[in-house]
């Protein structure tokens, strides 16, 4: 798959479009496409096939229109990735409104967010160094530090708390969403690729050479009955966040 990284077009355009800020064609007959059209089109493209399958010629076609039009209304992929990215983070929902204090509210975000790369597993083909400072992502980032707010940490912390969530979140859902393309482009289930690899495997190792590896590698399997249980992981590894961050919060 190929990876894209967001900021990697014209800055101010992106930050036009993801804004609103749009000049019409001045010629020519009344417009029949728009820049929300063009964007849910791509996202549309995405969803199904992976970045990939993602040009300008694609979604021209899709539209029925010529790709130069398209460029009437976006410069190009890199600004269209930029606008895709703040827009589908539009999905989210605040926390604000979630009962019991900051481990509910920072709980909410890590699910809406692990939700969110599985309805759109092309997130995780985006690098965000430079991410779109679209009208989402700054009012994903306020939300999310609200989550914390008044609990004693300081403003450094905040942040760093809330990048360690939601950088749990991406890392273990990509982790699933791999998962899911592997069997997906394989055909076979992973319950399917250990009954083939498992007698050559007996063969090849002794348990003795590896024995803990062997023991919990055991239980894991006949518990999954997979190589990995990626929403297994997920839950586990959020409790221990959470708890880390709660020991942090408790310290002052």
């Amino acid at each position: 798959m190929t990876t894209e990284y967001s900021g990697g077009g014209d800055p101010r355009r992106s930050l036009e479009l993801m804004w609103g800020v749009q000049e019409r064609p001045k010629r020519g007959p009344k417009p029949r496409l728009t820049v929300d059209g063009i964007v849910r089109t791509a996202i549309g493209v995405a969803d199904a096939e992976g970045l990939d399958a993602l040009s300008m010629r694609r979604i021209a076609d899709d539209l029925g229109v010529a790709t130069m039009s398209i460029y009437t209304y976006v410069p190009g992929k890199a600004e269209l990735i930029d606008v895709m990215l703040d827009r589908v983070l539009g999905e989210l929902t605040p926390p604000d409104g979630v009962p019991g204090g900051w481990r509910p509210r920072l709980e909410h975000i890590a699910r809406d967010n692990w939700a969110l790369y599985h309805r759109h597993p092309w997130l995780l083909q985006i690098v965000a160094a430079r991410p779109p400072m679209g009208p989402n992502m700054i009012a994903k980032y306020e939300y999310e530090l609200r989550a914390v707010e008044g609990v004693g940490l300081t403003d450094l912390e905040m942040d760093a708390v809330v990048a360690l969530v939601n950088g749990f979140a991406e890392s273990a859902a990509r982790v699933s969403v791999n998962a899911v393309e592997a069997e997906r482009r394989s055909g076979m289930t992973d319950e399917q690729w250990w009954r083939a690899t498992a007698p050559l495997l007996e063969k090849l190792m002794d348990p003795a050479d590896y024995p803990i590896g062997s023991r919990v590698g055991t239980a894991a399997g006949q518990e999954y009955n997979a190589m990995i249980a990626p929403g297994r992981a997920f839950e586990f590894g959020l409790r221990r966040v959470l708890d880390g961050i709660e020991v942090l919060i408790a310290s002052r």
